[in-house]
């Protein structure tokens, strides 16, 4: 399976995710969708969060204005991003959005992040994942 290799910000995936739950009404949706203002902040919070008991199940880094903010200004550390974090909460049958504003010098963080989440999303689905990528 060949990975391309693109920024974060450059991934445009295929199909929204929405960051509120269907299943939670309009004035209940600060108990499933959590902002903050930085990565570090973030970090604070969710960096040694269980794996289980919160389920990364996608990622969408937005940048200019047709995710509604800003365009690159060139300066890296410019907080014009926004990292959405998808997470299914498994024992409580519903799923969660953190909204993070981030700048492009977090990327490398970030990924740090993804990475082990990524490996446990796939654990889930063992066996099958060495047959889908042909390394039986």
């Amino acid at each position: 399976m060949e990975v391309e290799s693109k920024h974060l910000w450059e991934v445009e995936h295929p199909y929204y995710c929405s960051g509120t739950n269907y299943y939670v009404s309009s004035d209940r949706a600060d108990e499933t969708v959590f902002t903050y203002k930085s990565w570090p902040e973030f970090l604070t919070e969710m960096a040694d969060a269980d794996l289980d008991m919160n389920l990364l199940f996608r990622w969408d880094w937005q940048e200019g204005e047709k995710h509604g903010v800003k365009p690159f200004n060139g300066d890296i550390y410019y907080r014009n991003g926004r990292l959405k974090l998808f997470y299914m909460a498994q024992r409580k049958g519903f799923h969660t959005c953190a909204m993070v504003d981030v700048c492009r010098a977090d990327e490398p963080s970030v990924i740090g992040y993804l990475k082990p989440r990524l490996t446990h999303l796939l654990s889930l689905w063992a066996p099958l994942i060495p047959q889908q990528l042909g390394t039986e």
